[in-house]
């Protein structure tokens, strides 16, 4: 076998190789495989890759050994040979034995997709949150991998599979990584206590929330900056931006609500990773509306909006009033924009037209606005008439002897939590 030496005083690019194996398994769940195969590549890129090469296999299991068949490890370990690759990076994920009997065959660094993502985003991470939850996410991706990636942890050279908690930490023992895991998730207790500290101040201060959600590269942290002039980084990458930001949006009618823009998805999102990011998903659940964005331009829009669906059941967020932006319609045919899904609830913009701007933060205000309620409040329920104009727009007032007359526009998810406080002063529906 060939052997390829690795510099370990400077940083040597990685050259890779994609592997995806199609198993049985993997039709049955509808996994697009060629999407994912398509993401890879882009992932690879976005972390640095020179990427040589694809490998595919269909096979009706994984091999317990080597993932890939005998044969086809062969044919790897030849094509590594042939173009010079220093790497290979599995679209799926491998345990630790796999990663450990493929180096020792191919004399190759072995990556897989989780293993990947976790790199990209611990080069993306920059507050503190987000640096611990990746941490806390390739540690427990790691531990129980540990056997596998001793050849591995020992390439200096860096590149991607080394970022992130380090090679010291990696190699000690399963104990002190066990402790680790434990420090980290007591830091993010603390993270969490104090992000839910300023959902509830939100939430006494009757702040209405809009979050962005979409699949990675969809444009969300363009449509921000635009909409609120935020100081985002921008890149046409694969999660160009990590930790969340919100920014205050001004509506067309001069109410202000609080615009955050989350993580991108993508297919397969590692489980570590979604259960790390959990609390900053999470911030999903207490918007008043939600803003999907779509790359509308994309091939695969479709299979993504699924994957963006699926994501927020899981969240418990798929209840959520809900607008459709097909961003980019400027990178689209006429007959691409067409097809596209119209009426409420859609609309195709690009976040660079001024007018499309315009007429989505009028759809923004007219989805907050719910019902328009009638409520006669006695004059010394000072505390109900705080809740009013903390759950709508108060939009005029009469006064009676020993009452007011309240007109409100009350957004009807806010509502809902105190209708038990205000029914009985419900004047009119």
């Amino acid at each position: 076998m060939a052997s390829r030496t690795h510099d370990t005083e400077t940083e040597v690019q990685d050259r890779a190789i994609l592997v995806s194996l199609v198993t049985d398994k993997i039709k049955r769940t509808g996994i697009d495989s060629e999407l994912s195969l398509q993401e890879l590549v882009q992932l690879a890129e976005t972390a640095g890759v020179e990427v040589l090469d694809v490998l595919r296999q269909n096979k009706e299991t994984p091999d317990s050994k080597w993932f890939i068949g005998k044969g086809k490890v062969e044919e790897l370990r030849m094509a590594a040979d042939g173009l010079g690759a220093n790497t290979a990076i599995f679209d799926q994920e491998l345990s630790g034995a796999q990663v450990r009997n493929l180096e020792e065959a191919l004399d190759l660094k072995i990556i897989d997709r989780t293993q990947l993502i976790l790199d990209i985003f611990a080069g993306r991470a920059k507050t503190r949150e987000g640096i611990i939850q990746v941490e806390l996410a390739q540690l427990s991706y790691l531990l129980p991998r540990l056997s596998g990636h001793g050849k591995n942890l020992s390439r200096l050279g860096g590149g991607i599979g080394t970022r992130g908690p380090g090679e010291s930490k990696l190699e000690t023992d399963r104990r002190h990584i066990r402790d680790r895991i434990s420090e980290l998730k007591r830091q993010l207790d603390e993270v969490v206590k104090t992000r839910e500290l300023h959902r509830e101040r939100r939430r006494k201060s009757g702040a209405v929330q809009v979050a962005l959600v979409g699949y990675t590269n969809a444009g969300k942290s363009t449509l921000l900056k635009q909409l609120t002039d935020a100081d985002v980084y921008i890149e046409n990458q694969l999660f160009a931006t990590l930790d969340p930001t919100s920014r205050v949006l001004r509506l067309p009618g001069g109410k202000e609500v609080v615009l955050t823009d989350t993580v991108g998805f993508i297919q397969n999102l590692p489980h570590d990773l979604v259960a790390s990011f959990r609390a900053t998903l999470e911030e999903v659940n207490e918007a008043n509306l939600v803003l999907h964005v779509v790359d509308a331009s994309s091939p695969m829009r479709e299979e993504q909006m699924e994957v963006v669906q699926s994501i927020l059941q899981d969240l418990g967020a798929a209840g959520k009033p809900q607008i459709v932006l097909f961003n980019k319609k400027d990178l689209c045919q006429p007959e691409q924009l067409e097809m596209l899904p119209a009426g409420e609830g859609f609309m195709k913009i690009s976040a660079l037209n001024e007018d499309d701007l315009s007429r989505l933060t009028r759809t923004i205000e007219d989805g907050l606005a719910g019902d328009t309620l009638v409520f006669r409040i006695p004059a010394d329920r000072g505390d109900l008439t705080s809740l009013l104009y903390r759950v709508g727009d108060v939009l005029e007032q009469n006064y009676e002897e020993n009452a007011v007359l309240y007109t409100v526009r009350v957004n009807k998810e806010d509502y809902a939590k105190w209708s038990y406080k205000l029914a009985e002063f419900t004047e009119q529906k």
